[in-house]
């Protein structure tokens, strides 16, 4: 569990995307707005789930913190380290501390290389130590993540999906990181395999004090593994708490229409549960609605809503929401008879 000490802080990140075209190509039509003045912070030893669905940001968010993509505005401070006034060199001496697992288990292995070099590869080009002590080191992390270590000559083609995903997370501890982006890294496995690969994840947190931030859109393994929850949608935060309130009190109508779809063990409170379903379709991040961005598939939308952007702010102690009604008394927000 968390410790309360932040080692990870976003204040006001942007990452916007120019449009080029025509017969100038240097002349731009816009910005796809992919992240858009998100703010939030990882304390050491926790896991922040970043959750929403499939193309509100969450992957260039996690890029944009590592500064795989450099940001557009905004600070990433990793251990009161300001990222984004790194140079190329800064960040490669800062880089074995931060690391990323990718979503895609296939293109982010070498075919060509053994799992032996795939996993042994920070470590040479870092010089942490001989040859002889890369490959102990490489059978050790193979063991951690509970592959054969006899299986270190094979070739990515040759394992499973899980499997490839395990190698995945040896080679980004290699380095013995602080601090881990784990990109969507289970929505490409097979059901019965991406339990294990969270749990996985779960026990070398506690067993290594890693801390996670974690992107998913499967909200109930998102619930597993998080200590807190943030809810995107087009680039923004609707919603940031800790999992538990976001479960069981959810104060964002978007929050609280994606966990209604979340479907509950027991058939009869699932009977008895009211669905929230959206109408339409999620805008373009070219052309994102005026005022609140949610606001073209609100069931409770009002003027307000489509001309002021809502401020994201501290409702209740450790709750943030970007919601005008939040602003009323409960009653206002869709009642939360949904977890």
């Amino acid at each position: 569990m968390s410790n309360e000490q932040p080692i990870v802080r976003v204040e006001n990140l942007k990452k916007y995307f120019p449009i080029s075209g025509g017969f100038l190509f240097n002349r731009h039509h816009g910005a796809v707005k992919a992240v858009d003045d998100v703010s939030f912070t990882i304390n050491r030893g926790e896991t922040l789930g970043l959750v929403g669905e499939s193309g509100c940001g969450k992957s260039t968010t996690g890029r944009a913190v590592l500064q795989l993509h450099k940001p557009t505005a905004g600070h990433v401070y990793f251990k009161d380290i300001d990222l984004t006034t790194l140079n190329t060199a800064q960040l490669r001496e800062l880089r074995p501390q931060v690391q990323m697992i990718f979503q895609d288990s296939v293109a982010s292995l070498n075919p060509r290389h053994s799992v032996n070099k795939i996993i042994g590869e920070p470590l040479r080009i870092n010089n942490a130590g001989s040859e002889r002590e890369v490959h102990s080191r490489v059978i050790e992390l193979m063991e951690l993540v509970g592959l054969n270590p006899r299986w270190s000559k094979r070739f990515p083609h040759e394992f499973s999906g899980g499997q490839r995903q395990r190698i995945n997370i040896a080679r980004a501890l290699a380095l013995n990181p602080s601090f881990v982006v784990c990109d969507e890294p289970i929505s490409a496995l097979d059901v019965s395999i991406q339990a294990q690969v969270v749990n996985l994840l779960k026990e070398l947190q506690e067993q290594l004090g890693l801390t996670y931030l974690f992107i998913a859109h499967d909200l109930s393994m998102v619930r597993h593994i998080s200590h807190k929850v943030a809810v995107m949608y087009l680039g923004k935060v609707m919603e940031l708490t800790d999992r538990t309130t976001l479960f069981e009190r959810p104060l964002h109508p978007y929050s609280q229409s994606l966990i209604s779809a979340v479907p509950l063990p027991n058939p009869k409170l699932e009977r008895k549960r009211r669905r929230i379903i959206l109408q339409g379709e999620v805008p373009s991040p070219l052309k994102a609605p005026s005022g609140c961005v949610f606001h073209t598939r609100c069931p409770l939308a009002y003027d307000r809503c489509r001309t002021e952007v809502p401020e994201y702010r501290e409702v209740r102690p450790g709750q943030f929401v970007a919601c005008h009604l939040a602003d009323r008394d409960g009653s206002s927000i869709i009642p939360a008879q949904i977890a």
